[in-house]
């Protein structure tokens, strides 16, 4: 995949196998009983099964931001920044369904507001592709909003260790899963995927992260990569600083500021150096984190995203 896609329709036939893979959670043969998408949260929000649970809660800061010299001044250099204060140039804006998901993604749902991207999940009928890149139409109940940024960014030889930031402010509301993470081109999950913010509409003091890599279409073997992170505050509540650090060995998660998590488990880490992601930002409605919805009590939310940046250092 070029960094700057000049072929939609090529692009969209990469780029559908994987985008749902954001709330795919496989074990290693691929079952998906043990490590799957609901992590209880399929019925109403309950606590996440205590296998996949971090068992520190992170102190969590309302309206936390961040300034680059905390980065720069320590060896880092900024290669990415998007601080969402013109257009979305920059990015495909997706149109249509997607797998096992209510919504259609639709263009006028991702909007920039006041120098914030907006994506919005609403109730309402509207007609659009089957699927995202489908030339047949169908109806829905449910519209949101999902893009993905042209720019790759990749942790290699060259930059060892990367930083991929955000400051987003998550969904709140029954069958919404706002999600922050990135994927790379080819045939899911053979170029990898981490995710570094998945987080349900009706338990929101809770976040996930995860990776997922394999040599053939449709089989993960990573297993164990999934975390819950309980916070001390409501992440929809406010805004807050979301950080993943790649490097060669691990995945190393932040939470305004803070070391939440360093992902070393799984096994296929280093599967992933080398191979260049693109960010994806998404707001589904159902999906595999509500496999049993009830889909009266789902009425809409909004993800929104001050800014994101990537820095890379040696």
């Amino acid at each position: 995949m070029k960094s700057k896609i000049t072929n939609l329709a090529t692009f969209l036939i990469i780029v559908v196998p994987l985008a749902f893979a954001g709330c795919k959670k496989f074990n290693g043969n691929g079952d998906t009983s043990k490590n799957n998408g609901n992590g209880n949260n399929g019925n109403g929000g309950t606590t996440p099964t205590s296998k996949y649970t971090n068992p520190n809660t992170a102190t969590a800061v309302c309206d936390a931001n961040m300034v680059d010299t905390a980065l720069t001044n320590h060896g880092w250099t900024k290669t990415f920044d998007e601080e969402f204060s013109g257009s979305l140039s920059g990015w495909q804006v997706m149109h249509g369904g997607m797998y096992k998901e209510l919504e259609c993604n639709d263009p006028s749902n991702v909007q920039i507001v006041n120098g914030a991207l907006q994506i919005t999940a609403k109730k309402g009928a509207i007609t659009g592709p089957k699927t995202v890149g489908n030339d047949t139409s169908a109806n829905f109940d449910y519209s949101s909003g999902w893009l993905v940024c042209n720019t790759p960014f990749v942790a290699n030889a060259n930059t060892p260790k990367v930083r991929v930031v955000a400051r987003i402010k998550v969904a709140s509301g029954y069958g919404l899963t706002s999600l922050f993470y990135s994927y790379g081109s080819g045939v899911w999950p053979t170029a990898g995927e981490i995710d570094m913010l998945e987080t349900q509409g009706d338990n929101t003091k809770v976040y996930a992260t995860d990776y997922a890599f394999g040599p053939s279409q449709n089989v993960n073997n990573v297993s164990g990569g999934l975390l819950y992170n309980p916070t001390t505050e409501d992440l929809s509540a406010c805004y807050h600083v979301y950080t993943m650090e790649w490097t060669q060995n691990s995945l190393n998660s932040y939470l305004d500021g803070k070391l939440v998590e360093s992902k070393t488990s799984g096994g296929y880490i280093p599967s992933l150096y080398g191979k260049p992601q693109y960010i994806s930002l998404s707001l589904p409605i159902g999906g595999l984190y509500y496999s049993n919805i009830n889909t009266a009590n789902i009425q809409g939310g909004t993800m929104s995203v001050d800014w994101l940046k990537v820095f890379t250092s040696n």
